[in-house]
């Protein structure tokens, strides 16, 4: 067995299966386009999903491609495996071979048997292969003829190994197509066991690694759960990179692997540490900051952002991960950007699209690193706060670790050394519920198949780029109430699918047409239509409501509304101007991630890490208009292969869209080159003015930026003027504009409303320190520990921090309480407890135990703590409890 790097390995596959007529398909992202069911794609078939389900045709019916996975979240969620196994990872490359309805079972397994085994190939030794079949089960009889096709290809009766539904059946979901599936397993020796022991095949999963999965799709399973067969049986098979790589360089562990071992080594170098046997704690470390950083940078490329929701929750976590793992090992300064650049050198052979994006995704993650440092600071203190109630909660110490990334042994370490209980149980029980809410959250393959009234329609012709009618459209079905039926009346609100249309069916961000259906007399309107859309990829489905009756058969012409696409248009054309624009002013890291064009605006939300100031606005408008002004054409050239449109025209292919093997290009000038199928203006002059309304944050990392254009921009340009003349009234000076004159007014009336409130506020304290000025008169004390408790209502907490340590001041040595009623009934107490003390009494459990009586919570260090409350009207009794609190507490 000849060794094989992971880049051979990778391109060796996908030879081989362009030699069986297949079509290499290169990786989707991993952001699922189209598909809210799944976090992230798990699996090559991902992208081919609506080919399997019928609602897409592609021109091939044979793919092949090596797709970039993530399986760090939803159900696939096993992050704190990472590092500490020898086969988990985040991000992992899944080898895969698709038929369509072309070839089934006895050629896939003649490929994979061919691949695996030929010397010209893989040339893995057959004596160390073994593979299993579905035996049978659930009323779905056992695959006899994959059996009898391992048996043709020379495989052992005895190394063929059967299993039931668990191990050996897939489906997409709960309905939809499912089969038996097959696969090949290696034996990595006695060496590899994790007992020692010689166990045979089925009883060792360290030992026997399961390198390929063989799916066939032969089944369509209905809503009462019956199986009926497809017309068109397929394949969908599964090889794990990683995985074949251990066993093609003679590896136990595919961290052993080149796939690894560079980024294993280049960590070592930014956290200073030597990698050892594999064995030693610091070894796990540096593996998951390796695997760790893999899937962040492929992540962030492909267009996900830290948040806290979703998809950008588990980057974060990922991501946070890896940064405390280099903490361990006593890196506190931002590393995990100089990873992302280690990543790309390692993978840009087979994913070039990381030279472009490798600066941008150091910039996020070098931002997520520091962040997390400031989380930590604050987290830690949090800790120390938690531990003031004399034990940790395992639900405050899951939210510790969830929200702040505090690892588990360092809050047991901290909760051991003060010598309190760690509720290890209860969060281990958090720990649990958190993942049945992702996994509930993520549903993945939940899609179900397209209703046969689309699926087996011919795709509809679109006509509408250079005509707004189409005559003599056949109406080749009409769906009501999601059935299909041969006729309907007038007052229907039906779906009509027509041979051909000129109406633009919502995809791209762009929004269906509107418009009417005539009569092949051309005469009168038979439907008005409210939106098109394509349920089936290529299939127009016009939303309408029925003035004539209609039947299959029918001839119509569709005329869409002139102003309405018009008006969409403009707001297209100017979507991509507008995306040049940024890209000139901010940067070229800007990438769009997500638009809306409506006829009466367009909205773009974008990749950037701040805020956009005024000027820059103003720039990034300024810019626009002059293209508009010099009424460049604007020309869109169809059919172009996608290799030529990218690496020819240099066309931007926009994040989260799914292309075909050819596509439309839309150009302006040398301004703009992007992959669009939208409809869009002659030339930009025809747009008019763009106004930008402004600009907001949409979630970390990703911007949105509102816009009018056309008349939609004279409506603001004569609201504005309404403002302006407002203005002018309100704030009258001859030597400033109406803007900078209600600003300078506005701005003094805020100077003075400030100077009010720091009157107030003064006068707040001088009253409260007056009250209080002979309170040290009132402390009861209590086992010689003096405690003075006072109400001082309407104070902020500063105030009331500040009044504390006067107070302790006088005291010399004590205990102070104060409490104050806030607004909407709320209550703010400060426990103070001087130094000499609080070997005996500790602000915290203090003012824990006085703010139930309010309920409410609180805790802090021993010498000051806070607490809030919900019942002011309470606090009275709150405070008289508490030298009895402080009396329990001293012993």
């Amino acid at each position: 067995m000849q060794y094989r790097s992971g880049s051979e390995i990778r391109e060796m596959f996908l030879k081989f299966f362009e030699t069986k007529g297949h079509r290499r398909v290169h990786s989707s992202s991993l952001v699922p386009a189209n598909d809210p069911t799944l976090l992230f794609t798990n699996a090559g078939m991902n992208q081919f999903k609506d080919v399997f389900l019928g609602l897409e045709h592609r021109d091939y019916s044979r793919a092949t491609t090596s797709q970039k996975c993530v399986r760090a979240g939803g159900k696939h969620n096993d992050l704190e495996n990472v590092g500490f196994t020898r086969r988990h990872h985040t991000f992992f490359e899944m080898l895969g071979n698709f038929s369509f309805g072309d070839y089934f079972k006895k050629d896939a397994i003649a490929f994979a048997w061919e691949l695996v085994t030929s010397p010209e190939w893989f040339g893995i030794p057959k004596d160390r292969l073994y593979v299993t079949i579905f035996k049978g089960e659930n009323g779905v009889p056992r695959d006899e003829e994959a059996y009898n096709l391992w048996l043709a290809q020379g495989v052992p009766a005895d190394r063929i190994h059967e299993y039931g539904s668990k191990d050996n059946f897939w489906q997409m979901g709960d309905t939809g197509p499912c089969g038996p599936c097959s696969e090949i397993f290696y034996d990595m020796g006695i060496e590899a066991s994790e007992t020692g022991e010689d166990k045979p095949f089925g009883q060792d999963d360290a030992r026997y690694v399961e390198i390929w999965n063989l799916v066939f799709m032969q089944f369509d399973r209905n809503q009462q759960g019956e199986l009926n067969l497809l017309p068109k049986p397929s394949i969908d098979t599964g090889m794990g990179l990683e995985r074949t790589a251990a066993v093609l360089q003679g590896k136990i562990s595919n961290f052993e692997t080149d796939l690894f071992t560079p980024l294993i080594q280049r960590a070592s170098e930014l956290t200073s540490t030597t990698y050892k046997d594999g064995n030693a704690p610091t070894d796990a470390s540096l593996r998951i900051i390796a695997d760790h950083a893999r899937a962040a940078t492929f992540l962030i490329s492909d267009g996900v952002n830290p948040s806290n929701e979703g998809r950008g929750y588990v980057l974060r976590k990922i991501l946070r991960r890896g940064i405390r793992h280099g903490r361990l090992l006593g890196q506190e300064s931002p590393f995990m950007r100089e990873m992302v650049y280690a990543v790309r050198d390692q993978m840009q052979n087979a994913y070039p699209e990381l030279k472009e994006s490798a600066d941008r995704v150091a910039k996020v993650v070098e931002a997520e690193e520091r962040q997390f440092a400031r989380v930590l600071e604050l987290g830690s203190r949090q800790l120390q706060s938690a531990m003031q109630e004399g034990s940790l909660a395992g639900d405050k110490a899951f939210h510790l670790y969830e929200t702040f990334g505090l690892p588990l042994d360092f809050m047991m370490d901290a909760a051991r050394d003060q010598g309190i209980h760690f509720d290890l149980e209860g969060f281990e029980k958090a720990r649990a519920e958190e993942q049945a809410r992702a996994r509930a959250s993520w549903k993945g393959g939940a899609k179900q198949s397209a209703s046969p009234v689309f699926r087996e329609l011919p795709k509809t012709v679109f006509e509408g780029y250079r005509q707004l009618k189409a005559e003599g459209a056949e109406v080749l079905a009409i769906i009501k109430d999601g059935q299909g039926v041969q006729a309907a009346n007038p007052g229907d609100a039906v779906e009509i699918v027509l041979d051909h249309t000129s109406f633009y069916a919502d995809s791209g961000g762009q929004i269906g047409d509107t418009g009417w259906l005539y009569s092949d007399d051309h005469n009168s309107v038979v439907a008005d239509v409210s939106g098109c859309t394509k349920p089936v990829q290529g299939v127009f489905a016009h939303k309408a409501i029925l003035r004539q009756p209609i039947k299959l058969g029918d001839k119509v012409d569709t005329v869409v509304d002139g102003n309405f696409r018009n008006a969409t248009r403009r707001n297209h054309t100017g979507t991509h101007l507008l995306h040049a624009a940024l890209r000139e002013v901010l940067g070229t890291h800007v990438k769009q991630a997500g638009s809306l064009v409506e006829p009466n605006r367009l909205r773009f939300d974008f990749s950037h890490f701040t805020s956009i100031a005024d000027e820059e606005l103003q720039g990034i408008e300024n810019i626009i208009n002059k293209e508009v002004l010099g009424n460049t054409r604007v020309e869109t050239i169809e059919d172009v292969p996608i290799d030529v449109a990218i690496n020819e025209y240099h066309a931007m292919a926009l994040f989260g869209e799914k292309y075909g093997e050819k596509v439309r290009v839309v150009k302006i000038g040398d301004f703009s080159t992007e992959l669009c199928g939208g409809t869009h203006t002659g030339a930009t002059g025809e747009i008019g003015v763009v106004k930008l309304l402004g600009e907001g944050s949409v979630s970390s990392g990703v911007r949105r930026v509102e816009a009018v254009t056309g008349l939609g921009a004279l409506n603001e340009f004569r609201r504005g003027f309404e403002v302006a003349q407002l203005a002018s009234q309100l704030a009258s000076n001859a030597e400033l504009s109406p803007a900078d004159a209600l600003k300078h007014k506005l701005n003094a009336q805020d100077e003075e409303l400030k100077k009010l409130r720091r009157e107030l506020e003064q006068i707040r304290m001088k009253s409260a320190a007056s009250a209080t000025s002979n309170a040290t008169d009132q402390a009861i004390e209590v086992k010689g520990i003096k405690v003075l408790a006072q109400r001082v209502d309407s104070l902020d907490r500063g105030q009331m921090r500040t009044i504390v340590d006067n107070l302790r001041n006088k005291l010399g040595s004590g205990v102070v309480v104060l409490g104050s009623a806030q607004e909407e009934g709320k209550v703010a107490l400060i426990v103070g407890v001087t130094k000499d003390l609080t070997g005996k009494v500790q602000a915290g459990k203090i003012v824990g135990q006085i703010a139930k009586l309010v309920g409410g919570s609180g805790g802090g260090p021993p010498d000051m703590a806070e607490a809030g409350g919900k019942d002011a009207g309470q606090l009275d009794a709150a405070l008289k409890s508490a030298p009895q609190v402080v009396e329990e507490l001293a012993g």
